[in-house]
């Protein structure tokens, strides 16, 4: 499978294998002035990549809803689909669009400021042991919080989960609501990724580097929620052994490549900074010492420089100002063709599915789509190749998007 001319999706990031490149104008993709102007990409490639053009023209239908705040999305063998709603309640979907009663047996989630019930993956071997895997914001004692990642059997009808087991609880706990993180990704190897955030607050944003703490980290388990022996920090008396990566803000995107089987992450910046990374084990992206954008106040972030040299790794791309990612995927069906193996990601701010090209892990290209239905949280492939996203609004919807 050839790599060159990779296109990637920002609703959902997506690299081109075999596929050619979209025509380009040569100028930067529209997207309005930086917050930090005197910061320059570290290399070519790394930053406002030419606008790319792929010729094609999205037609958006309602497939189901109305949700209240969907947040995560995923395809079922049967053609349905499951998502979760920020409230809490986790649903299937028919393949024909009919929104089922809410799944009993989820277990109570904490619902205000950024939390509530968050991704929902079907687990690799569903068709064999029908294990569904989520992730939530709980509430704990003395009005502290965690990420959770919980795993649980759906009933044939889909009407509950049973034998509900937790495989990851995020430490520390932390008395603020936000930046919980968290999607869920399988590789073929028989682990499961779970990505955090840093619980946003000056103090707290430090344990990003802390690998006594899992704030701010990609998190590798077994998907019994064991740790592997080979995840780069497991025999380190100082660190948690589930750690695959640290440094990170609050990564709410992430896809496996389809050739390599290498993770790929997305995470939200400050004001600027949004990232887009290889995942590398062991590989430290560095937040909060390092940034491409600065705080919301207008000060700088950490050393108040750009460039992640030394112990940290540059990112492939980043976005100043800001795109606001939710979920990414690569590409891999027939309806759109000639976006084969893009990387597809979903904005929420201002909004848009954006369309990546890469030429190895280069961004050469980027194309921002769906400009018009308010903030895209996710984003899934349909047998049929069209594409599904989630409309984050207080009356959410499925769409599905076709050529």
């Amino acid at each position: 499978m050839r790599l060159h001319s990779v296109k990637l999706l920002l609703v959902a990031v997506g690299l081109a294998a075999g596929a050619t490149a979209q025509a380009q104008s040569g100028e930067p993709v529209e997207q309005g002035e930086p917050n930090v102007p005197d910061f320059e990409p570290a290399f070519p490639g790394q930053h406002r990549a030419p606008a790319a053009d792929s010729g094609v023209t999205l037609a958006a239908e309602t497939f189901a809803g109305p949700l209240e705040h969907p947040w995560g999305i995923d395809a079922m063998p049967d053609g349905g689909y499951i998502v979760t709603e920020l409230p809490g309640r986790m649903r299937v979907i028919s393949r024909n669009g009919e929104i089922l009663d809410p799944v009993e047996g989820i277990p109570p989630v904490f619902y205000g400021g950024q939390g509530g019930l968050l991704d929902v993956a079907v687990g690799p071997a569903f068709a064999d042991n029908r294990l569904i895997y989520w992730s939530y914001a709980r509430q704990l004692d003395g009005g502290k919080y965690v990420t959770v990642a919980s795993r649980g059997r759906l009933s044939e009808d889909g009407s509950q989960v049973t034998d509900v087991d937790d495989i990851f609880v995020q430490e520390p706990p932390s008395p603020t609501p936000v930046h919980f993180g968290s999607r869920i990704r399988f590789d073929d190897q028989g682990h499961v990724y779970v990505t955090t955030g840093d619980h946003f607050t000056e103090t707290e944003r430090l344990l990003a580097q802390d690998l006594g703490t899992t704030y701010g980290k990609v998190i590798r388990l077994n998907l019994d929620g064991s740790i592997p022996e080979d995840n780069p920090f497991a025999d380190r008396p100082d660190a948690i052994g589930s750690i695959w990566t640290l440094g990170h803000r609050n990564v709410q995107g992430a896809a496996i490549h389809p050739g390599s089987g290498q993770l790929w992450t997305i995470e939200h910046g400050p004001q600027g900074g949004d990232e887009l990374n290889p995942s590398k084990p062991g590989a430290n992206y560095g937040w909060p010492t390092v940034s491409y954008g600065e705080n919301y106040d207008g000060s700088p972030v950490g050393e108040g420089v750009e460039r992640h040299g030394g112990d940290f790794v540059e990112p492939r791309y980043y976005w100043d100002p800001v795109i606001a990612p939710g979920g990414m995927l690569f590409y891999q069906g027939d309806m759109f063709a000639d976006w084969e193996g893009d990387l597809l990601i979903s904005s929420m701010v201002p909004g848009a599915l954006v369309r990546i090209e890469l030429d190895g892990d280069t961004v050469i290209g980027e194309e921002r789509l769906l400009r018009d239905h308010g903030r895209i949280r996710d984003i899934v492939e349909a047998p049929d190749g069209a594409l599904l996203v989630l409309v984050d609004a207080a009356e959410g919807s499925v769409l599905r998007l076709i050529r």
